[in-house]
């Protein structure tokens, strides 16, 4: 793909223009010391992290399915007029535990990526406080997140690993700067924000310092020549070369002056990109087709270290499933399978780590047209770095809700690993010491003893290095 300058002021609002003071002034978030820290060398060569959001709830149970004669009956049973017909399943290849899987039949490039070891799932995991039960959550004596089952406050907690809280810092943006501080010349670019959304301002990317620099998924960089006649152009550049009395609007035009600086590198560094690789002209295949043109200009940025944010809606299957979750799945697979083919041929497979997370998972049990919002559910990570071809976590030893120790009713299941083991360890992968894994998720102590680990890892489904 050929990438042109587009229409700026369309965008306006989505470029590196907002402040954070405010921000800044009003949230609490636990000091971080960045002397204390292990430093993170250039040497380590470059990471990217991809953050990818199933907005509304993905009904992960119809993702992930068990496939033994026994189990797929009762799932068939259990899950009624929205189950999946045995025929049509991806079947994964070897057994968990002696266990066999399968994926929906829209996801055969995921099956394919996960054969070949560049997938892993984690099973039956969710946002936790601390070690949760069916019998604690009906004798009220543990913490549980706050807004249980509710959109907002578990899609917040997914991007902010605080469920004991609501607040507007995502661990994305903590993990980066405080790696920013302890490495300040680790990205030698410092005009560019290394953390790039494809979804607007974001919680996941909004930390004290820090918010993303925001693209377009089928626009792309917004420059100041994107203007479509000269004569706006040149009405903007006049008023933003004014100088003001009011502080307020000088601020302002300092910003807005600095986010068409960025606008205006940004453009230039990816004009004439071609990743070789035809992405699907959807809306997720869109924007990691953006996503795979940053990463190809990353050596010309100055780049050692970027994080991206990609959400794709439409998980909020209430109703009508069987046409919205299978065309969800089966534009995440076309999209995921282009990504992967363009890092592989920009030689950065080993080097980009894509991750999965969602609301919730759904009930098992149809509420007769869909399924409704839940709790423990299953995620996938994809690249270089996963060791793939397992499921890690432990995926419920049966899908009947009436038979189930981790079920509260109705297919709502408790999760029994927490969301934190899966952060903590792409934290560390991208460069976070071990040691410092607390400063970021202040639950994590409750799952694993990251001070007296040792070599292990929260899960082990990263190559970490």
């Amino acid at each position: 793909m050929t990438m042109n300058r587009r229409k700026f002021m369309k965008y306006a609002g989505c470029g590196a223009m907002t402040s954070t003071t405010m921000l800044s002034s009003v949230l609490n978030l636990r000091a971080m010391s960045a002397a204390a820290l292990s430093p993170v060398g250039s040497g380590d060569g470059y990471k990217a992290l991809v953050c990818l959001c199933l907005q509304g709830g993905n009904d992960s149970f119809n993702m992930l399915i068990p496939t033994s004669s026994d189990e797929f009956s009762t799932y068939n049973e259990v899950r009624s007029n929205v189950a999946q017909e045995r025929s049509a399943l991806q079947d994964l290849a070897g057994s968990t535990n002696g266990r066999t899987f399968a994926l929906h039949p829209n996801l055969p490039n995921l099956r394919r990526l996960y054969d070949e070891q560049q997938v892993a799932f984690i099973a039956n995991i969710g946002t936790l406080i601390e070690p949760f039960t069916v019998d604690d959550f009906f004798a009220r004596q543990k913490r549980m997140p706050l807004g249980l089952l509710s959109h907002s406050d578990q899609l917040q907690q997914w991007q902010t690993a605080l469920p004991h809280e609501r607040s507007a810092l995502g661990w994305g943006a903590r993990m980066t700067e405080l790696i920013n501080d302890a490495n300040p010349n680790l990205n030698s670019n410092q005009l560019i924000p290394m953390n790039i959304s494809l979804d607007g301002i974001n919680t996941f990317h909004t930390g004290q310092s820090s918010v993303p620099y925001t693209l377009n998924p089928f626009e792309g960089a917004i420059g100041i020549n994107g203007f479509d006649n000269q004569i706006l152009e040149g009405a903007v550049r006049d008023m933003l070369s004014q100088n003001y009395a009011d502080v307020y609007k000088n601020t302002y035009l300092d910003t807005f002056n600095k986010s068409l600086e960025i606008n205006e590198a940004y453009s230039e560094a990816v004009t004439n990109v071609n990743l070789g690789v035809t992405f699907p002209q959807t809306p997720i295949g869109a924007s990691f087709e953006q996503v795979a043109i940053a990463i190809a200009v990353h050596e010309t940025l100055g780049f050692s270290r970027q994080t991206f944010y990609v959400n794709q809606g439409g998980y909020d299957t209430h109703d009508n499933i069987a046409v919205a979750h299978d065309t969800n799945l089966e534009q995440l697979d076309q999209a995921i399978a282009s990504f992967q083919q363009a890092m592989e041929q920009l030689g950065c497979d080993e080097q980009v780590l894509t991750f999965v997370i969602s609301d919730f998972a759904r009930t098992l049990r149809s509420n007769g047209n869909g399924t409704d919002h839940a709790w423990g559910g299953n995620v996938f990570a994809v690249g270089g770095p996963v060791r793939g071809g397992q499921i890690y976590g432990t995926y419920p030893e049966t899908l009947d809700f009436r038979d189930n120790t981790v079920d509260l009713g109705g297919g709502i299941l408790v999760p029994t690993t927490s969301a934190d083991l899966y952060f903590a360890e792409i934290a560390q992968w991208f460069g976070v010491p071990q040691s410092n894994l607390g400063d970021i998720f202040p639950n994590l102590i409750n799952f694993y003893d990251f001070r007296n680990a040792g070599n292990n890892s929260p899960l082990g489904f990263l190559t970490l290095s």
